[in-house]
């Protein structure tokens, strides 16, 4: 703490806060961070007095005119050398029904740290020179940092009354932290669950991608489930549970298994859309399940109607409806293709098609693949890991072979109308296709030359006719000009 505590940021702060006679504490997530040894660059600052007066003399002090002033909140925001510094006056709060946006007045440093969320959240420390450094703990929050305990300073019923999306962030910081919420605690999330309804979607989905890129996001996922906020807040993945028997044969629980999944893929990669991509992958499999009295239970097509499902699901939670969300299309669509290669023969035709369609996520596919592996039986896993192996190597062959990845046809459509004299049109499109087809089951070269004869071909077969000159590749025709 006091190695921290020595940077010129809180010196400033500290050296600014004693001319202007004003009371100033570090206070909140980042000395909660600092004391479980987390990284953080977000520094909250609390003045008893005007935050925004104290921000704009320290930019001051610093020879910085650039500040995020923020008046219909009293805080101001100051960017300095990697660090995101923000500075509120202390106040104290009261909200009305159906309603998260407080009455904000004035208050003194106990009033603001009663209104804080938790108990590891209300932690402050001076920084004026005469008790620099000097931990103030009215809540014990200290103890319950030991403790690995999360529960709220006051009334849990009133904290989440007044702002549901404390309940959230409870599972949050629990799955964050891997902190165990109090029973008293945790039962006012239940019985304020229905609260939830009033916040808006772009608050839940912040919390949610939080709780995402946690190091374990079972954590969160199983404490949402609990609680009874996932069947409000995520309906889609609250009907993954449940395991159904018939004459005998049972299927997993795939919500139990999407998290063992994410658990999986998350450590490897913290990219936030490959882990979506992830905890939406079988999201499908209540509206394909079947019972085959041969086969057992069926998910035919869950990854196709998977995809369909993003869109709508993006949308409401408010995420980007841009190339995000086709990459989490994309990785749900493709997500049982390498499987099906690591269950059979793996042919250059099918490997092909895979990084047609894949294009640069073919890895990011693979990944989630063989995340993808949660049996019991370790052969089975062994088996299917093997196999996989196989599967990458021939990508990597077949990648530096044919040069599959990204792939742009080597003729394209104005080519194919100038060569046979055609107007945009269907015999325009099939030859253009069968080029593809053919490059892609390995009947000809991923080159133009070999391309081009073979259009020619296809032209002939069509009984049309080639435009003089254009008997090979016009980049490669021969110039007879004698010198």
């Amino acid at each position: 703490m006091k190695e921290h505590l020595n940077h010129r940021i809180f010196r400033t702060i500290s050296e600014v806060a004693d001319l202007e006679k004003v009371e100033v504490y570090l206070i909140g997530g980042y000395v909660r961070d600092l004391l479980v040894h987390r990284d953080s660059k977000d520094i909250d600052i609390v003045a008893v007095g005007s935050g925004i007066a104290l921000a704009q003399q320290v930019a001051k002090a610093w020879g910085q005119s650039k500040i995020q002033i923020f008046k219909n909140f009293g805080t101001a925001m100051i960017r300095y050398q990697g660090w995101e510094i923000e500075f509120v006056g202390a106040r104290k709060e009261s909200y009305q029904k159906n309603s998260r946006k407080p009455l904000v007045e004035n208050g003194t440093l106990e009033d603001d740290l009663k209104r804080r969320d938790f108990t590891i959240n209300t932690l402050a420390v001076s920084l004026n020179t005469a008790t620099y450094g000097k931990l103030i703990d009215p809540f014990n929050g200290l103890e319950d940092l030991k403790k690995k305990i999360i529960r709220t300073p006051l009334d849990p019923d009133i904290t989440f009354s007044d702002d549901p999306l404390r309940m959230l962030r409870a599972i949050r910081f629990a799955s964050q932290l891997q902190f165990s919420i109090v029973p008293e605690t945790f039962a006012a999330i239940r019985r304020n669950r229905n609260k939830v309804n009033i916040l808006s979607a772009e608050r839940i989905a912040s919390e949610l991608n939080q709780i995402i890129l946690a190091n374990r996001p079972s954590i969160g996922f199983r404490l949402l489930d609990q609680s009874g906020l996932l069947e409000l807040i995520f309906p889609e993945l609250f009907r993954l549970k449940g395991v159904e028997e018939k004459n005998g044969i049972r299927h997993k629980d795939n919500f139990i298994h999407t998290l063992k999944v994410l658990d999986n893929i998350s450590r490897h990669t913290d990219h936030l859309w490959l882990r979506w991509a992830t905890l939406l992958h079988d999201i499908a499999k209540p509206q394909t399940k079947r019972f085959d009295s041969q086969l057992g239970w069926t998910f035919y097509g869950h990854n196709h109607f998977g995809a369909r499902m993003v869109p709508a699901i993006f949308q409401r939670f408010r995420l980007p409806m841009n190339e995000k969300m086709k990459y989490v299309q994309k990785l749900i669509n493709l997500h049982m293709r390498p499987i099906v290669l690591a269950q059979e023969t793996v042919t250059d035709s099918a490997v092909r098609r895979l990084l047609f369609e894949a294009g640069d996520d073919i890895d990011d596919l693979m990944n989630l693949c063989e995340a993808d592996i949660t049996s019991g039986i370790p052969e089975k896993v062994r088996r299917y890991m093997k196999n996989f192996s196989l599967v990458r190597q021939k990508l990597k062959e077949i990648e530096e072979k044919d040069r599959i990845r990204n792939w742009q046809p080597p003729i394209v459509g104005e080519e194919i109308m100038k060569t046979f004299n055609l107007p945009p049109s269907k015999p325009v499109g099939t030859i253009k296709n069968a080029i593809k087809e053919a490059i892609l089951d390995g009947i000809i070269q991923n080159e133009r030359a070999t391309a081009w004869k073979y259009m020619l071909q296809l032209g002939k077969e069509m009984g049309l006719s080639v435009v003089t000159g254009y008997e090979q590749p016009p980049n490669l025709i021969q110039n007879d000009t004698k010198d």
